[in-house]
């Protein structure tokens, strides 16, 4: 199973595919119908969608109307992972896809993203914003109708510099699936909620 802490998340997808992999890559609308398989049903049909061209090259499969933003399965990763988030993160998230295309690990990535928060440069919600996750296996994955038997819904919900004092959140969490606050004060604080300890 790909890796399911998904933070940020620009951990949520590579920018392009090498092109001997590309037969791979699923029609457009089993793409989108893959990727809004996390967000509520009443905002799937308005929910801009990422994923794949022909050419193996992340882009936009569909514009949105709505305020989520749903990223698609990456082919070439074990597992079926696919997210949807609040439009306000779009800067962060984006942001994190441009420096996973030049090449920065999760630290360069948080580190950067950090000071461009702190210098105003890259805005992040002031208000929560959510993120709606939902994963499996590839056995469990239907390619001719985009359906995932068996997955699971993992919940991220961030909140910028929020702490344990501010949320009464514990940062770690003590009972299976309960909310729990990650990345504390910092730009990156977000409540994570799943089916894992």
């Amino acid at each position: 199973m790909k890796h399911i802490l998904f933070i940020a998340i620009g951990l949520i997808a590579t920018p392009s595919i090498a092109q001997e992999e590309n037969q791979n890559i699923l029609p457009k609308e089993i793409q989108i119908k893959t990727a809004v398989l996390p967000a509520p049903e009443a905002d799937k049909a308005g929910a801009m969608v990422y994923g794949y061209n022909a050419s193996g090259e992340f882009v936009v499969l569909r514009e949105g109307s709505n305020n989520l933003v749903c990223i698609g399965d990456n082919p070439n990763k074990e597992g079926i992972n696919v997210s949807c988030y609040s439009a306000k993160l779009e800067p962060f998230m984006a942001r994190g896809r441009e420096l996973t295309a030049e090449g920065k690990d999760f630290k360069e990535k948080k580190e950067i993203r950090g000071a461009e928060v702190a210098s105003g440069k890259l805005r992040m919600p002031k208000e929560p914003s959510m993120t709606y996750i939902y994963y499996g296996k590839d056995e469990n994955y239907d390619k001719s109708t985009g359906e995932l038997k068996d997955g699971q819904f993992r919940y991220v919900i961030y909140t910028p510099f929020a702490t344990p004092e501010s949320t009464g959140l514990p940062i770690k969490p003590h009972a299976k699936g309960m909310p729990w606050l990650m990345d504390p004060g910092t730009h990156r604080a977000h409540i994570m909620i799943g089916p894992f300890n």
